[in-house]
Parts: C-alpha cells; structure tokens; sequence
C-alpha cells in the first residue's frame, strides 16, 4: 500500500497523523539521529522535509541521513524545484492555489516535473492555501502572495473546493512557519464538511490542546515543525497525551 492510499484508510477509519516537518536549514546533520530517536517515541507517523528555502543545498543529504535510521514514510515538502531530491520516499506536489503568482501555481512545478518524472517519488498532487496566522512568514515574502484572511472563510472553501475539483488529492491549510495563530478550528470544521479529499493542517501549533483541537475540527494529518524546533520535551508530551 503506498502513502496516499494510507493516508485515505487513516481518514476512513478516523485515525489521526502527525507529521514531523524537518527545515534543512535549522538541523544540523550530525543531530539527525538523535532527533530521530525522539521522533520514534511520540506517535509520528510521517516526515517532511522541506522549508522555504534551502541556501546550503542540504535536502538531499538530510533525506538521506533521515532514511538510515527510520522506516516511517519521508515526503518532500519542497519550496522550490531545487528541493526535489529523489531519495525521498513521496513528494508533496504543492501548487499554492491561495495566490495569484504563476510561478507557485505552475513555473516551479514545471521547473521540477523531469526531475520527478525519472524518479521513484510517489506524487500526491496538493493543493496548497496560506492562511493568515497574523505573521508574515517566508513563504508569504518569497511568493509574493498574500495570505487568505481567517475571516474570509468562503474565499478559503470555495479555493479549496476550486482545487479539489482540479484534480488535488489532499489539501494543505497553513498558517505559515513561526505564525502567531494557527488555522481557526471553524476554517478546518467547514473544509472538512465539504471536501472529499484528506485535509492537511500547519504552523502554528505549538501545544497539546492546539493539536487536539485541530483533530477534533477534522484535520486528517497535522504538521507540527517550529514546535519541536524550540522544545524538544514536546515530543514527550504528545507521547503522553495520547499514549
């Protein structure tokens, strides 16, 4: 069975996923496999590797110490098309549907569709929207889009029933890197009511209780990236929680 197809048994039986979102630029090779270890004691069931930007060129080769020591599915969450590696596992093929600039909803995709093509990467076409989380984030300045308000919750249903429709498998809600607020349970709530495919959810989340509520709301899989960063107990603390 291959990952999409987990994910939608997981959402047809009502279990939640978390994934891990792994920054190139914030972790150190060298304190990969320790961080891995942790991972492997809180109820992960997914990493992704990616990040706004990747200056140092490091996204293959922190796929590749990730995979010596796990077994847990590694999907590229890519910025750009020079973050397209593939020694990865599966690839999130993001096109942010929530802005107006070509180059996030078909250039880079262009740019990287060979590349992923003479690969082995299990593609799952995504549909990406940024929400505001009252911060500008990296991805915000080197898109140059705008995040869709919280307020405007038709706007973020109708882009996000314009993707399905489209042909997306997934959707990704997220609030953006570092964000002050994450994505609004009534936003999640009414995506949830209406789509058909599995609904993502980041940034932002940065306790139990927020990552509860997102669960509770409908999210299929939360991404969890900036939280772990700072607190590394937090691993230790969903462990609990949910154990």
């Amino acid at each position: 069975m291959n990952i999409y197809q987990n994910i939608l048994l997981a959402k047809e039986n009502g279990q939640k996923l978390l994934a891990i979102l792994i920054d190139p630029e914030k972790i150190e090779i060298e304190n990969i496999h320790s961080f891995i270890k942790l991972v492997h004691q809180s109820i992960a069931t997914h990493i992704f590797v990616g990040g706004s930007t990747d200056k140092n060129n490091k996204i293959e080769a922190v796929v590749l110490e990730i995979k010596k020591y796990t077994m847990l599915p590694v999907i590229l969450f890519p910025g750009d098309y020079t973050q397209v590696t593939p020694k990865a596992d599966g690839i999130l093929f993001l096109s942010l549907i929530s802005g107006r600039n070509p180059e996030y909803l078909i250039g880079q995709q262009i740019q990287s569709a060979l590349i992923v093509n003479n690969s082995n990467l299990e593609v799952i076409p995504t549909g990406y929207i940024l929400i505001d989380g009252q911060k500008e984030t990296a991805i915000e300045r080197i898109s140059k889009t705008k995040p869709i308000s919280q307020n405007n919750s038709e706007l973020i249903l109708k882009t996000a029933l314009a993707g399905q429709f489209s042909g997306k498998k997934v959707m990704y809600l997220e609030a953006g890197s570092g964000s002050i607020i994450p994505v609004d349970t009534s936003i999640i709530s009414n995506l949830k009511n209406e789509l058909q495919i599995p609904l993502i959810v980041g940034g932002g989340i940065r306790n139990i209780d927020q990552l509860k509520k997102a669960y509770e709301a409908g999210a299929d899989l939360v991404v969890i990236g900036t939280a772990f960063e700072k607190d590394l107990s937090f691993f230790n603390k969903i462990k609990k929680h949910y154990k």
